[in-house]
């Protein structure tokens, strides 16, 4: 890959940043001129593709020229003043959060990481886009990962896998997330990895009919509707089908094996077209779900649902309009293709005002001290495996395993937790220490003259419930 390849992308949506870009791949070579990969390439060719994997995103200017600069300051003799000088104080803005601390800075290896990896989570409250070139840089580096000993090799792919997946959910960056799993997974275990390949190439073989029928049957009946659409296939990816055969599952139960992805052009369709997909094929009734009237908290929006189709198969429906596909495929990032200029300033108000992770990640920060501990909780309360519960007007909540009532009533407001008196989970009461499940609907009630007790200290599990208990306490 070269730099003309970047600039070809980069002309289709963002022409006048190519001078720009060019300006900043020159002074990159410039800087990294005597510097190899451990593959033996020059190292210009790791800005390079960096670079182009921000294209799948339409990065802005200041992206592009910071992913072909992010090694710049950290392994050159170059300064962030000469980057500031040059490209200006945006562009030196995201090389700086994407640069390293020094090791220098550190008694150990581990403290170093833990610091690094909680200073690049925290960028999140100043610019997701240091995020986003982060989720780049990594995936070009994970592609690379067989130049590495075979020590790194596994130490890397468990980093990705525990830290930089779960942003790229939280983020809503699907796609990528999906790409880092399965390289993750091939390098953790490979066995397992090669014989998911094969069971994806006999689902392959054995949906080729299926597919093929679809592909005819539906356009014909959208055609006839005078809706506008296109539409993809797709397989679930090899990460997500090893986690189900993990739990138990067997292929005849997994219901989405194969996805039909039917894109609209009109924001009126969707429930349009769902009518007509489930007048031409049954459907599966306890396999429908409405993400466009309730999204998912990482802001994913389609209506999915799991049909008899054609060849005895059972087939997911995934209809959506063309800005939810976006969305659901690169998240935040959508906001660029769809605002332009003001891209950035959408991105950081959508993720503080519909992002439910980012608060819980500003709390962790404020009570945290520790680098290690603060990694510790961000795992244990955002990228462990969460449950999702409803109020009753259908509002959905995300909460680590384990939370209670209590730990619900403070996630909601600090004012409902230091007075909760009663509590419904799915129409019945219940005590104020009952751990919640997935799905469950819960009504809270306040009374003033209901207070924390610290008993609940002991109760609860999210960091934010124990500090705002530990307040009132004091008061």
């Amino acid at each position: 890959m070269t730099i003309e390849d970047v600039i070809k992308e980069i002309e289709k949506y963002n022409p006048e940043e190519v001078d720009k870009v060019r300006k900043a791949y020159e002074l990159a070579s410039k800087a990294h001129a005597s510097q190899t990969r451990e593959s033996g390439e020059p190292y210009i060719i790791h800005p390079i593709n960096v670079c182009m994997n921000l294209t799948r995103f339409k990065a802005d200017g200041s992206s592009l020229c910071a992913g072909l600069l992010h090694d710049v300051v950290e392994d050159t003799d170059y300064t962030l003043e000469d980057i500031e000088q040059q490209f200006g104080s945006d562009v030196a803005f995201l090389v700086d959060g994407v640069t390293k601390i020094s090791n220098l800075h550190f008694n150990t290896k581990d403290e170093a990481t833990n610091a690094n990896i909680r200073r690049l989570i925290n960028s999140l409250n100043d610019d997701v886009r240091i995020i986003i070139i982060k989720l780049c840089d990594r995936l070009h580096n994970m592609h690379t990962l067989e130049f590495k000993a075979p020590e790194k090799r596994i130490r890397s792919a468990k980093e990705t896998l525990n830290i930089f997946v779960p942003l790229a959910y939280f983020i809503g960056a699907f796609q990528i997330k999906c790409e880092l799993e399965d390289i993750c997974l091939s390098y953790i275990d490979n066995e397992t990895y090669n014989t998911i390949e094969e069971k994806i190439k006999d689902i392959e073989k054995d949906y080729k009919k299926c597919c093929e029928i679809a592909s005819k049957q539906v356009p014909e009946l959208l055609n006839k509707h005078g809706i506008k659409f296109s539409f993809r296939i797709k397989i679930l990816n090899k990460y997500h089908l090893y986690t189900k055969l993990n739990k138990g599952y067997k292929l005849s139960d997994i219901h989405d094996l194969v996805n039909f992805k039917l894109i609209l052009e009109d924001d009126e369709d969707p429930y349009r077209v769902l009518g007509l997909i489930h007048k031409l094929y049954t459907p599966m009734n306890n396999k429908f779900k409405d993400y466009i009237a309730c999204p998912k908290t990482n802001m994913y929006r389609s209506l999915h649902t799991t049909v008899f189709g054609p060849d005895n198969h059972l087939l997911q429906f995934q209809i959506k309009t063309k800005t939810m596909d976006d969305v659901n495929t690169i998240g935040l990032a959508a906001y660029w293709k769809l605002y332009r200029e003001d891209g950035k300033t959408k991105m950081q108000h959508e993720l503080k005002l519909n992002y439910q992770f980012f608060n819980t990640l500003r709390d962790l920060n404020d009570v945290t001290e520790s680098d290690s501990v603060f990694l510790d909780k961000v795992k244990q309360e955002i990228f462990s495996n969460n449950i999702y519960v409803y109020t009753l007007r259908g509002d959905i909540f995300e909460l680590p395993n384990g939370s209670t009532v209590i730990d619900f009533a403070y996630k909601i407001h600090s004012d409902l937790g230091n007075h909760l008196h009663k509590a419904y989970i799915n129409g019945k009461e219940v005590d104020l220490s009952t751990k919640l499940n997935n799905k469950d609907r819960i009504l809270l009630i306040k009374k003033d003259s209901s207070k924390p007790k610290e008993s609940w200290l002991n109760i609860v599990v999210t960091s934010r419930a124990k500090r705002k208990i530990k307040e009132a306490l004091k008061q």
